[in-house]
């Protein structure tokens, strides 16, 4: 596969240790930057290595930042973008399988470099199943990708039922 790399300042040095890992695995890889331990801003690289998946330049992309959340929550602003901060295997892998993840988010100061290499490795080697399921579910978040106003509209006017003293009670 093609797969395009990107991070900032704090994710750089485990995108570093990532890189002869990804190209071992048989994929192409692109490196987006940054290039450095100079600090720069997340979003910029989150657009750079996104924008490579969107076009199809590129078919999946790794993030790295910090923790991986700010690189997550980027990427996720992205239409077309499935991005998953992972730390387990499990999700991993399952995030391609069931909800055909494209891209994954590692923190560069939250997780070690076997942890990281075993993310990585989920990652690549999963197949999105397309089982009925999984399709109906993917489905409904490319909707609400497509019409973010009619599902902001919801939100808005979406109320919780309370009990006493104003504490929310489950709906029925």
């Amino acid at each position: 596969m093609r797969i395009v790399v990107a991070c900032d300042h704090a994710g750089f040095h485990l995108k570093q240790e990532m890189l002869p890992v990804i190209r071992a695995l048989g994929h192409e890889v692109t490196d987006v930057g940054t290039h450095t331990t100079a600090s720069v801003d997340y979003p910029d690289y989150a657009v750079a290595g996104c924008s490579l998946v969107v076009d199809g330049r590129a078919d999946r992309g790794i993030l790295f930042c910090g923790s991986g959340v700010g690189m997550s929550v980027a990427a996720n602003k992205i239409p077309g973008i499935r991005a998953g901060n992972v730390e387990d295997h499990y999700s991993a892998h399952q995030g391609v399988e069931h909800d055909d993840m494209n891209v994954l988010v590692l923190g560069g100061r939250t997780i070690g470099l076997a942890v990281a290499e075993e993310l990585v490795r989920a990652f690549l080697g999963a197949h999105y199943t397309g089982e009925d399921r999984h399709a109906r579910r993917l489905l409904k978040v490319l909707e609400i990708e497509a019409n973010p106003e009619r599902f902001r509209a919801m939100a808005i006017g979406h109320t919780v039922n309370t009990g006493a003293a104003g504490v929310p009670s489950p709906r029925v």
